[in-house]
């Protein structure tokens, strides 16, 4: 179902990792139905080219704003602008994110350092910026970005499951806290999706992972098909009605809904089967195939 194009007509958006993948398939959109969308990231070039890419009439403010998400002072300097420039945001997505996956034992310290900084405190300081205005108006949807890596974690991503991890844990707190105040937050676990993000992780990925076709080797598509990803678009389309209806826990997809209630239903029985798929792809690179 399309989301209403009346719901989203003259509110506030700020997206961080506005300038690319699902951050951007969701700012064209939210633009597309009548939003003021303003985009956070840190590359100016793709920033523009983002922004002329939204569809914004004269009348509809839209903006961007570059900013690395890891640094406090930054983040509090831009959300700011933005409630000078249009005002309090209504929606506030978190979609900037990195990942560099790689054999726990060959990733450098600053690795961890630098996802954790992006992916989580990122997070916390786009919230800690524009929650005590949202208190003050009392209303403000907050939008966090997770993973499938926070329900199993994947092989070969212990920095980047760990902070997705970290968020689900995250949300689940301020969800209970802002909701007697008038603020929905919600939670997006999108599926493998065809963006330049994991165009940047196919290049790293252990061949374990990369014979482990998709989440946890359990029911995605093969990374290796591009035809069998969803495109930022299609995900962008899953996730905002669900926006709309207020949704906290947000599932785009049939593959993400299983490996929920699959990681729920089977719990800690979950893990021999990874070792033996580990080991039976492992076996499988050693013969060559």
């Amino acid at each position: 179902m399309a989301p209403s194009k009346t719901y989203w007509q003259g509110k506030i958006a700020l997206i961080t990792g506005g300038s690319s993948g699902i951050g951007l398939a969701l700012a064209q959109s939210l633009a597309g139905q009548g939003a003021q969308v303003w985009l956070l990231a840190r590359d100016v070039a793709k920033l523009e080219a983002a922004l002329e890419s939204l569809t914004c009439p004269e009348d509809q403010q839209c903006g961007m704003i570059s900013a690395d998400v890891s640094d406090w002072e930054q983040v509090s300097a831009a959300v700011a602008q933005v409630e000078v420039e249009v005002g309090v945001p209504d929606l506030v997505v978190n979609s900037a994110g990195v990942a560099h996956p790689g054999y726990f034992q060959d990733l450098g310290i600053e690795i961890f350092h630098w996802t954790t900084e992006v992916n989580y405190y990122g997070t916390i300081y786009i919230c800690k910026a524009v929650v005590p205005k949202m208190i003050e108006q009392g209303s403000g949807h907050i939008v966090n970005i997770s993973s499938g890596a926070a329900f199993i974690g994947r092989f070969g991503y212990s920095a980047y499951a760990a902070t997705k991890y970290a968020l689900q844990g995250f949300s689940d707190v301020l969800r209970s806290e802002m909701k007697p105040l008038g603020i929905d937050v919600s939670i997006v676990f999108p599926p493998d999706t065809d963006t330049p993000q994991l165009t940047y992780e196919k290049e790293l990925q252990p061949p374990e992972t990369k014979a482990l076709s998709g989440v946890a080797g359990l029911i995605s598509p093969n990374w290796e098909d591009k035809a069998t990803l969803f495109t930022a678009e299609q995900v962008a389309d899953m996730i905002l009605p669900k926006i709309e209806q207020r949704k906290y826990m947000i599932l785009p997809g049939f593959e993400m809904k299983m490996l929920y209630w699959l990681s729920r239903l089977v719990g800690s029985g979950i893990y021999p089967v990874l070792d033996w798929m580990i080991a039976r792809a492992q076996r499988n690179l050693q013969k060559g195939e």
